[in-house]
């Protein structure tokens, strides 16, 4: 079992324990005052004896904040064995906060419950010892040797969970900038579906609008200029929805997609029918808007690739779920498989999978898109 302590550990100068509730002034005095109880040894021996368990302590305190594995046990074993020696001969039990301030840097579960239980055992029991040997000492600092004792209890259980939400904050904060990445990663990606979409349509309607017109120019001048002027309207129409989408976001609505899809099938050549209500009752108003970004895709696909006659959009709803199938009557897809995304299929299904949504094709007769959306939206 080896001891891993907390990133904050790897500075020596971190001997002055902070953020414990006392001010660095206050651990200063406890780094000099043993130095006090060492003087009050009536003997040379005894002096030269504390003073060497001083240094040592401070020596062994300092490695074990630079150290790992086994290196780590020696110098807080050391560490403990000065604090007991420090409290039944010298009355002075103030080491022990220094100790109860390192385990609590522990961040290996099982190395902190083992010295901070080792810890607490040792440090009552050097107490209670020093009590009964120097009593006169004792009881002339009971209330700091009480504080001391309750220290030891609380300290690394505060200073444990105090690095722990520190570094659960941490991980947090760094979480919701990669979330905030993604999210405007993800709103970019939608813009530029939104755009490709709505786009693709009009400059499709455009195309075809401009074909006729000039098949008709030298025919009929009359209907060649109508074209070109539903031409000029369709242009504008398309600076008006992308102005509207990028300023304002706007929501699509299926009636009024409904209205535009017509009119692109129309230019087309192509029958247009619709069975159902365009009008959702029930359905939020994004999932709605996805639903018509889809509806306009899938049309969009018909117009381009199908080489169809005709066109069927159903529009069905249930307290479950929304269906929307859309029709045609040209060559399929099937040989096309693999170019689906090429087709913006993959930009529909990314839609979809954001409302819980599913899509599916089928292709005989011609293609049949089915969109399905619930019309709960479970978090998953």
């Amino acid at each position: 079992m080896g001891i891993k302590n907390g990133a904050s550990m790897q500075n020596w100068y971190h001997i002055i324990p902070k953020n414990t509730g006392l001010s660095a002034y206050a651990w200063i005095i406890f780094c000099i005052l043993p130095f006090y109880f060492v003087f009050r040894s009536s003997t040379t021996l005894g002096i030269i004896f504390g003073i060497v368990m001083i240094l040592l302590f401070f020596t062994a305190y300092r490695v074990s904040f630079i150290s790992n594995g086994w290196t780590v046990y020696l110098s807080v074993g050391i560490e403990m064995a000065i604090s007991i020696v420090m409290t039944m001969f010298l009355g002075y039990v103030y080491f022990s906060l220094f100790l109860a301030f390192y385990i609590g840097n522990i961040q290996h579960k099982a190395g902190f419950i083992t010295l901070y239980t080792i810890h607490l055992v040792t440090t009552i029991g050097a107490v209670s010892i020093g009590f009964f040997t120097q009593t006169e000492m004792f009881q002339s600092q009971l209330p700091y040797i009480i504080i001391s004792v309750l220290g030891v209890i609380l300290l690394p259980f505060t200073i444990y969970s105090r690095i722990k939400r520190e570094k659960l904050q941490d991980q947090l904060k760094d979480a919701n900038e990669k979330i905030s990445q993604l999210v405007v990663l993800e709103e970019r990606q939608r813009i530029a579906r939104d755009l490709h979409d709505t786009l693709g349509q009009k400059l499709s309607l455009i195309g075809l609008k401009s074909d006729l017109a000039s098949k008709l120019i030298n025919v009929n001048p009359d209907s060649a200029k109508s074209e070109i002027d539903d031409i000029h309207q369709t242009a504008r129409t398309a600076l008006k929805e992308v102005r509207e989408m990028v300023s304002n976001m706007k929501g699509a609505k299926l009636k009024d997609e409904l209205v535009r899809i017509q009119q692109i099938l129309k230019a087309a050549q192509i029958e247009f029918h619709v069975d159902g209500s365009a009008e959702l009752s029930k359905t939020p108003l994004l999932v709605e808007n996805v639903l018509s970004m889809c509806l306009k895709e899938a049309v969009t696909n018909v117009v381009k690739h199908s080489q169809a006659s005709s066109c069927k959009i159903s529009i069905i709803q249930s307290p479950n779920e929304v269906l929307i199938k859309v029709q045609d009557n040209g060559i399929g897809m099937i040989e096309k498989i693999d170019s689906f995304s090429e087709h913006g299929v993959q930009g529909m299904k990314e839609r979809l999978d954001f409302v819980n949504g599913n899509l599916s094709l089928e292709s005989s007769n011609g293609t049949t898109l089915t969109i399905q959306v619930p019309n709960v939206i479970q978090q998953t």
